[in-house]
């Protein structure tokens, strides 16, 4: 089996598995590959999620509920860099994943790319999409 490299989303706030939902309902081709929730003797909420792994058109992700809060959290530094095929794809996730986000660059031509956009969406997760 081939080594897979896989990004790894550590929730603090308990949203796990609302951000993961999220992300499936936006993304072509989306499923839930597992999940593994926290036990009545957790050190969190029982029925949060302790792992769990998903793919996104193609893409797998990981996602856990992090029972203690860390000094750290998400960081726009690293982000999501999403090569989109045609402008309506790049168009539909830039209005997905900017929902109740950030919009830190807006869809335009920044002489980089024909068309490029980098937001951090509601959970705090960056995402930068660019037409190819």
């Amino acid at each position: 089996m081939e080594n897979q490299m896989i990004r790894s989303l550590t929730f603090q706030d308990g949203n796990a598995e609302n951000a993961m939902n999220f992300y499936l309902d936006i993304f072509d081709n989306s499923k839930i590959i597992t999940v593994t929730r926290w036990g009545k003797d957790a050190p969190t909420t029982e029925g949060k999620i302790m792992q769990a792994t998903f793919e996104l058109d193609g893409n797998v992700f990981m996602c856990s509920d992090s029972p203690p809060i860390h000094a750290w959290d998400f960081t726009p530094a690293v982000s999501n860099y999403i090569e989109c095929e045609n402008e309506d794809e790049l168009e539909r996730l830039f209005s997905g994943l900017s929902e109740n986000g950030k919009v830190m660059m807006p869809l335009n031509n920044y002489g980089f790319s024909q068309k490029f956009g980098f937001i951090e969406d509601q959970f705090g997760v960056s995402w930068q999409l660019n037409l190819k």
